[in-house]
């Protein structure tokens, strides 16, 4: 049985005769012939409904200035294409003789760009909406031998899915684009994404490559499975499967067959594309790859100039989108107050995005992805040049870098013999502001961008009337925008427009007369013919006939004005550094210094902080070209520790969608520009045990943080600690507040949770007897090494019966509970705890907020703490946090705490059950210098932070916070002026709305694919 017909060869060519390039209608008919001959030709399997017509299409096009790439540019040249290639490019080309001639006098022929990241012809991935009445989905509901999670999609192959889209085809090539990589926008691993061209020809002959690239991202899409239902489940996920791929290569036989891990192997010999949101997630991205030996090439979310020399070290290649911020509408006060200094800023400097990486040497193309309209796209392009980008370097940005990482440089991405005919025909510079693209060539055929333009008729022409009148006319103005001028004693402005080769003349013949002549006919190759009316009505004939050239005037090109933006902030928000300080020499003088050791309260004393450490305590130091602080009337104390904490987090801060998920790492999704640091800053808190919340039993690793204002998330870390995990009891890991859909996962009880321990202590027990070969569970990795000391333990507890449960739990396995936080129910087992060795993280007075906390008692870190518990006082919230001091003064008023001990609950005692006290917690020679200068009794109600010191820096200072928040009304007043102008301008603006912070607590949910908060 034949396959089905191929339409019918003249049938396909009739749309492409019509063609505006001078010459002969019959000559263009031949072209049309030969070019659609030639495609119809090339598909060799495919019947043909009619008479064969193996003809091969050849095309010359000459007196061009030919961009052979962004480096070579010739003058007068010859681009020759037969079959959809490339012949020959140049001044000295030979032109064949079955070639077609195009006279391309005044144009200008670019290579067509390649856009690296789209979705074009590839169905989108149907996203589920979320519904908390459906209930738990656990595993995959994909029919067939492949993964156990939906989001992981290796097997997709867009080149499979592919069909031609006409329609969306014609829009993407209006941009000046002729290839794109098209992915399907689905997952956590995507699959593979296909290089296709633009044509409007058969799937198979437009495919370039069916596998060009495989594809990633954070996002989960439409996967209906609940993990993972945060960002640190997905990277968690992507680990393990890289891992589990891995395995399954050496161990094939173990696993059965998994077309998804068989892809994802298969996929790994491609160019690896990473979708990122933004530029943390760029960092993110890139530490999985380097994890695995994987250079990711990047799409950017469009902020990642806020962090240059961190984009740098990835060693990627970069997609950056022009899909720039729009103008926002602050004209109404009221409005303006929701729009923050950073989210201004970012519309005034964004554009510069693409000229700081080329500053930097950074690689990177440029991609239409995110635009809501796509005939923005090259006036977007010339914004970012209007801001600092080369021509240059943005021609190379859509043509060869795109096409060289994905090592399709052979195919497109310049105009070569052997390559594509992918090249655009433009009226002038491809990226001067009057310039129009009249034609985008695609596989050697052609589409008609703008038809008007592509003939130069501007001269002088007699213009001769029937019955006897004869004006002289001129023609100036552009090409594609012509005005007409009848010359007599008086110049008489009339009007022209030219549609291909048609033409209508409006004609006045004095400046009083009301009526004009208004005529209509046919552009020749050297005389104009038609008809139409004088002005009285009559019917008349025309005839024009071309006299002479108008010399252009040389044009003036006007020397751009620079274009000045506000200063970078490090971070991106209003408090942050225009330049991060440097670690300083400091001696503060004369202050009452709190040392938490053995020494007490020294009255009047001097500290010296050299390198990061303390150096020196004692009277009347000398600190040589150290900076001199007066502390006289002040008083030092260590810098507070806040032991359970939720900020700076990004994307939820819990994956809540199993019982253990012990896999899941908080040091994966730091947010370093989270307000909240800079406010705690400003509260004495110099270090914070960031947590994951209490949503299941045994939850993610957590991760400790200095409080280092304005550095990268790796920087933030604290190194060479004992790392810890996050275990929770109570109600919310039974989900007994999660709504009724939620009775399936297990555990529904607190017998359950014991339960789940035991198991899961059980299962590390046996995988850490497996020999070689065996899987590697990166959840039960991090059991294990809770077995063996090397992990410890913050759990999420309230009640005496459950608080005791998991010291037997842990005494059955021979490891310890190293803390319990929050245990409003601390002071009942107060002897337990000491004798399992568990020390306490409490809150100072919160009770009665749900069922299980009824027994809480302001007594209860007092007790624990004469009973010989180590005891900190914690926040587990943001503005909690920023007061912490006066949280610990709270067990000095209740229970008769010394001061000295009460501030050790927020300083000392913290880092002990961290591990850190060695480093930090008291002011002790050797010591970091992680110091807060308070301006009362840190203590009082009254006491302020004037400076806080990390590392020996002066990360907040309260003289520099007033000089900061004149710098904020000052920049806030600058960029609202300059919002102002553009909407007078006319720019369209868009309303101002309210951003949400990023702000969590314990029980706090990131559900399905929305942002729930249950029993906040």
């Amino acid at each position: 049985m034949k396959r089905a017909f191929e339409r019918p060869v003249l049938a396909q060519l009739s749309r492409r005769v019509a063609f505006a390039m001078g010459g002969h209608r019959s000559k263009l008919m031949l072209m049309a012939l030969l070019m659609a001959g030639s495609a119809a030709y090339a598909q060799e399997t495919y019947p043909v409904n009619g008479i064969a017509s193996p003809r091969e299409g050849c095309v010359a096009f000459t007196h061009a200035t030919l961009v052979k790439d962004a480096q070579t540019t010739l003058n007068n040249a010859t681009l020759v294409i037969r079959n959809g290639k490339v012949v020959d490019a140049g001044p000295n080309a030979a032109i064949p003789k079955d070639a077609v001639v195009v006279d391309c006098k005044g144009k200008y022929i670019y290579p067509s760009f390649v856009d690296l990241y789209s979705s074009y012809g590839l169905p989108d991935g149907k996203r589920s909406p979320f519904s908390w009445n459906a209930p738990p989905q656990f595993l995959s509901n994909t029919k067939g031998a492949y993964g156990w999670n939906q989001a992981i999609r290796s097997e997709v192959n867009a080149g499979a899915l592919f069909n031609v889209d006409e329609k969306k085809a014609a829009n993407i090539r209006e941009a000046g684009f002729g290839t794109v990589l098209t992915q399907q926008e689905d997952g956590i691993a995507r699959g593979t994404a296909a290089l296709v061209t633009l044509a409007d020809t058969k799937e198979n002959l437009a495919i370039i490559r069916e596998k060009a690239a495989a594809a990633y991202s954070f996002d989960k899409g439409s996967s209906t499975q609940n993990y993972p239902n945060s960002l640190m489940g997905s990277i968690a996920l992507l680990r393990q499967t890289f891992l589990d791929a891995q395995w399954y290569k050496s161990q094939p036989a173990k696993e059965g067959v998994n077309l998804s891990l068989q892809a994802w192997n298969e996929n790994l010999q491609l160019p690896q594309l990473f979708l990122t949101a933004d530029k943390w997630d760029v960092l993110r991205a890139d530490k999985v790859g380097d994890e695995f030996g994987v250079q990711f090439i990047i799409k950017g979310g469009g902020n990642e100039y806020q962090r240059i020399p961190e984009m740098a070290a990835t060693k990627a290649t970069f997609v950056l989108p022009v899909n720039f911020p729009g103008a926002i509408d602050v004209e109404d006060p009221t409005d303006a107050r929701f729009v923050s200094l950073a989210e201004m800023k970012n519309w005034e400097m964004a554009p510069g995005q693409p000229a700081a990486f080329e500053k930097a040497n950074i690689p990177f193309c440029l991609t239409a992805a995110g635009l809501k309209d796509i005939k923005q796209f090259l006036g977007n392009v010339r914004k970012a040049i209007e801001y600092g980008l080369t021509e240059q370097k943005a021609l190379e940005a859509l043509t060869k870098t795109p096409a060289t990482a994905l090592k399709a440089y052979d195919k497109v991405g310049s105009l070569e013999p052997g390559k594509l005919a992918n090249f655009l025909i433009t009226s002038g510079p491809l990226f001067r502001e009057q310039t129009v693209v009249l034609q985008n060539w695609v596989q050697g055929n052609r589409y008609v961008i703008k038809e008007d333009g592509w003939n130069d008729i501007r001269g002088s022409y007699t213009l001769s009337i029937t019955p006897g009148t004869t004006l002289n006319i001129d023609i100036k103005g552009t090409p594609s925008a012509p005005t007409l001028s009848v010359i007599q004693p008086d110049t008489l402005s009339g009007r022209i427009d030219v549609t291909d080769k048609l033409v209508t003349l409006s004609l006045p013949l004095s400046k009083k007369g009301r009526n004009n002549l208004r005529l209509s006919g046919l552009i020749g190759a050297g005389n104009w013919t038609g008809t139409g009316v004088d002005t009285a009505g009559n019917p008349v004939k025309w005839t024009a006939v071309f006299v002479k050239a108008i010399a252009d005037k040389p044009a003036v090109v006007k020397e751009a004005a620079a274009i000045t933006t506000g200063e970078l902030y490090y971070p991106f928000n209003g408090y942050g550094w225009e330049k991060l300080p440097q670690q300083q020499d400091i001696l503060i003088k004369n202050a009452t210094v709190w040392t938490n050791e053995k020494e007490g309260r020294l009255e009047n004393t001097d500290v010296l902080i050299k390198g990061g450490k303390i150096a020196q305590i004692g009277k009347n130091l000398a600190g040589g070209n150290a900076r001199v602080i007066d502390g006289t009337g002040k008083h030092l104390s260590a810098g507070i520790i806040d032991e359970h904490s939720h900020i700076a987090l990004s994307r939820g801060v819990n994956e809540a969608s199993q019982a253990v998920t012990a896999e899941v790492r908080i040091a994966d999704v730091l947010n370093p520009d989270d307000v909240n640091i800079y406010r705690q800053l400003s509260g004495g808190v110099t270090a914070s045990h960031l947590l994951h919340g209490s949503a299941n039993p045994i939850g993610g690793q957590s991760q400790l943080i200095k409080l280092r204002w304005g550095q990268n998330a790796e920087a933030l870390k604290v190194t060479g600690w004992d790392p810890f995990i996050k275990f929770a009891l109570g109600e919310n890991v039974k989900q007994s507040n999660w709504g009724e859909r939620n009775n399936v996962r297990f555990p529904q009880s607190r017998m359950g949770v014991e339960q789940v321990y035991v198991d899961a202590f059980t299962r590390a027990r046996d995988y850490e007897k497996q020999g070689p070969g065996k899987r590697r569970d990166l959840e039960l990795d991090a059991l294990v090494e809770i077995l063996h000391q090397q992990r410890f333990i913050t759990c999420h507890s309230y009640v005496q019966s459950e608080i005791n449960m998991l010291m037997h739990v842990a005494d059955s396995f021979h490891f310890r509970v190293n803390t319990f936080t929050h245990i409003l129910e601390g002071y009942k087992v107060a002897d337990k705890m000491k004798a399992h060795g568990a020390g306490a993280g409490t809150f100072a007075d919160w009770w009665a907020y749900k069922m299980e906390v009824q027994d809480a008692i302001p007594y209860n870190a007092a007790i624990m703490h004469n009973v010989g518990v180590v005891t900190a006082i914690n926040s587990d919230d943001a503005e909690m946090a920023r007061r912490l001091n006066q949280e610990a003064a709270k067990s000095v008023r209740y229970a008769g705490v010394s001061e000295d001990d009460a501030l050790k609950m927020v300083t000392l005692n913290p880092a002990k059950l961290l591990h850190v006290d060695n480093r930090m917690g008291s002011i002790r020679v050797g010591k970091d210098a992680d110091v807060v200068l308070w301006s009362d009794h840190p203590l009082s109600i009254y006491a302020k932070a004037d400076k806080t010191i990390v590392d020996g820096i002066v990360e907040f200072d309260r003289e520099y916070d007033l000089q900061l928040r004149k710098r904020i009304a000052a920049e806030r007043s600058r960029l609202t002026q300059k919002l102002l102008g553009e909407k007078k301008k006319g720019t369209p603006t868009q309303k101002a709305a309210f951003t949400r912070e990023e702000m969590y607590h314990c029980e706090d949910l990131q559900g399905g694919h929305q942002h729930d908060i249950v029993n906040k």
